[in-house]
């Protein structure tokens, strides 16, 4: 009678032979590639032990997507060293949507490498080779290993490789190593890879993959080490999950905000300025300005103060608030200014570093400590479109999304620590509101709580933390709680919104700041006349202008709302005899505030028409001899659709009605 052993498979208790594996445990579920016991992901052929609690899981799951990307990046991997013998491996993790792999190889890899590899794949899949587990000592790693000099280094820096690379900790962590053999059916090793795992059970798990482009990365993302060439790929559960994907990404990019930003003449980055550095065209400029005058409009309502802060400070305010220490490498450099000599160059007076602002915290806070503030003031809710200035690596710059200037909406609230969670309950409830005005519906947020190590009191970090929670709770909004996840000074919640396309975009952020009033000495009269510590909230609602413009531009593949369009109306006439007639009705919008053309090139009216259609024009007024004699015009509408004959009082109220209510043309 054979062994037996106590396991909990989804919470209900089960009896099996002691050696049974989790291939064997949940042989009859289809779709199952591995297993999780406890909170560790494994592979299926491991052995279960008495007490194991175990759960399958599914390849179309998010950890199992994660599995099935990371087994096909050892594929590519082993396709590359198949195809080019010289190529030495770099890192291979699973990222969002697909996977990638780092290769050293003499000449960047061509588009026809890329078919070529991706049928080199098809092969290696339909050998089924099974991805075998072997734990290994750091000498026998090594020397399995010698000719891969990236592997190499991996292995010096296991201890604190969660941090050592991006996508590191998927091949070495602070435990024992592990390799991974690719074995054919004979038993024959095809292939190895130092990995921590786990995979698939073999390659004939991989369904349906695609490779998707090549990139240059620095190895361990670093502009010190040698540039490798990075190969990316995606992978899915079945042939229409990848296909559902491919379209995606297609859709996505015809919406590129790039793209439609040059196609409607809205911005543009001149090579002359720099990298990350945007102008803005009138067009663009229009629609930007109506963003930040509704803005403003909604933040006056709500008891918010306007300021205005410098572009530049010296370098002392920074290291006191702590930015200075903390993100040092994400600044520009400082320009040394203010020193003076004496006629023999000898310096009299030191200079002083000043740096780009890269945050608007510590000069809104030197605002509040001006002066002294009684509780009778708090809570004081001070807001700035605040331009600031990061230096991204070029690498990660793009377009309006992540640019080197850009202007946050930011706003910063004191209060006592007894308005924190109304407070906290008000603003999220204006963020959501605000975002709702400008089409955007889909939340979900997230919590991050205190980290392991944090400074300041607990109590404060109690208090913050189920403030933040009260107030999601409150406004009904869907959310995870990021444990440990918080800025070593202050708890937060991030509110992600999701576009037309299914994208979800990280917005604004609510943060309790425990830090920057002790660090910065700010201080508020309480009722009782003690000097007390007031409460401080960073709130960014669109996090900046420019990446909530590009997000808009994506979300309405360039065809803003009537009220946000930066033409909202073109008069198209049928003939030259009824440019007269269209420019009396434009004198009429105009009074309305309506932004209004009338075309008047020597086009022929169906150019005008698909003008107009290409600029994403909400509406076209056409006029004919019928309109004229009628004191009417005829609509056509973004869509395509067409409305003739309307009496020009009717025209003009339809139009500035949809403005007023920000309707969807």
């Amino acid at each position: 009678m054979s062994e037996k052993i106590h396991i909990v498979v989804a919470g209900a208790e089960r009896q099996v032979d002691a050696g049974t594996t989790a291939a064997v445990l949940f042989a009859d579920e289809p779709g199952v590639i591995a297993a999780r016991i406890g909170a560790e992901l494994v592979d299926l052929d491991r052995v279960l032990s008495d007490g194991d609690d175990v759960e399958p899981v599914q390849i179309d799951s998010e950890d199992g997507r994660a599995i099935l990307r990371h087994s096909t990046a050892h594929v590519l991997a082993q396709a590359v060293q198949d195809l080019f013998p010289d190529a030495k491996l770099g890192i291979g993790p699973p990222v969002e949507n697909g996977f990638y792999y780092d290769f050293d190889v003499a000449e960047p890899f061509t588009p026809e490498d890329l078919k070529r590899l991706e049928k080199q794949m098809q092969r290696i899949i339909k050998e089924r080779q099974q991805f075998a587990r072997r734990a290994v000592s750091d000498d026998d790693a090594r020397a399995e290993l010698a000719g891969e000099p990236y592997k190499l280094e991996l292995i010096g820096l296991k201890s604190g490789a969660e941090n050592a690379a991006e996508g590191a900790s998927a091949e070495v962590g602070a435990g024992e190593l592990t390799i991974y053999d690719n074995v054919r059916r004979g038993g024959e090793v095809a292939w190895k890879d130092l990995c921590r795992g786990p995979h698939l059970p073999t390659t004939r798990h991989i369904p349906a993959f695609k490779l998707m482009r090549v990139a240059a990365a620095y190895w361990r993302g670093n502009e010190n080490n040698p540039q490798l060439q990075r190969i990316y790929g995606t992978a899915w559960e079945n042939k229409e999950a990848l296909q559902a994907h491919l379209e995606r990404l297609a859709e996505a990019e015809r919406r590129d905000h790039r793209k439609l930003g040059a196609q409607l003449d809205l911005f543009s980055f001149p090579d002359e300025i720099g990298p990350g550095l945007a102008v803005w065209h009138p067009k663009g400029a229009t629609v930007r300005r109506i963003m930040e005058e509704y803005s403003r409009q909604r933040h006056e309502q709500s008891g918010y103060e306007f300021v205005y802060t410098p572009h530049i400070t010296k370098d002392a305010l920074f290291e006191k608030s702590g930015h200075l220490g903390f993100y040092k490498d994400d600044l520009y450099p400082p320009v040394h200014l203010d020193a003076e000599y004496d006629d023999d160059g000898a310096v009299r007076k030191p200079g002083q570093d000043y740096y780009l602002k890269p945050m608007n915290c510590p000069m809104h806070t030197l605002i509040f400590k001006s002066r002294g503030r009684s509780y009778r003031e708090l809570p004081q809710r001070l807001f700035e479109f605040g331009m600031v200035y990061r230096y991204e690596r070029s690498g990660v710059v793009h377009g309006l999304v992540r640019s080197r200037g850009f202007t946050q909406d930011d706003s910063h609230i004191f209060c006592t620590p007894e308005q924190l969670a109304d407070e906290l309950a008000s603003l999220l409830e204006f963020v959501l509101g605000l975002l709702r005005d400008f089409g955007l519906t889909n939340f979900h947020a997230e919590l991050s709580t205190r980290p392991e190590k944090y400074v300041g009191a607990i109590e404060d970090w109690n208090r913050a933390e189920a403030a933040l929670e009260a107030a999601l709770k409150k406004a009904e909004l869907p959310y995870t709680i990021n444990e440990g996840d918080g800025a070593f000074y202050a708890p937060k919640i991030d509110v992600h919104v999701s576009d037309a396309i299914g994208r979800s975009w990280q917005l604004s952020t609510l943060q309790v700041d425990l830090q920057t009033p002790v660090r910065l000495d700010v201080e508020y009269t309480a009722a009782d006349g003690s000097r007390q510590r007031p409460y401080m909230i960073h709130r960014a609602l669109f996090g900046s202008i420019e990446r909530f413009f590009g997000i808009l531009v994506e979300h309405y593949a360039g065809a803003f709302p009537v009220w946000l369009a930066p033409v909202q109306v073109v008069g198209i006439p049928i003939a030259d005899q009824h440019v007269e007639h269209l420019r009396a009705v434009t004198e009429r919008l105009r009074e309305h505030g309506i932004r209004v053309e009338v075309d008047t090139s020597d086009d022929r009216m169906q150019k005008k028409i698909r003008n107009a259609q290409h600029q994403k024009v909400p509406y076209m007024l056409l006029a004919g001899d019928d309109d004229v004699s009628k004191g009417a015009v005829s609509f056509r509408y973004r869509d395509g659709t067409q409305n003739n004959g309307v009496p020009i009082d009717d025209a003009i109220a339809e139009i500035v009605d949809a403005v007023r209510r920000r309707i969807q043309v």
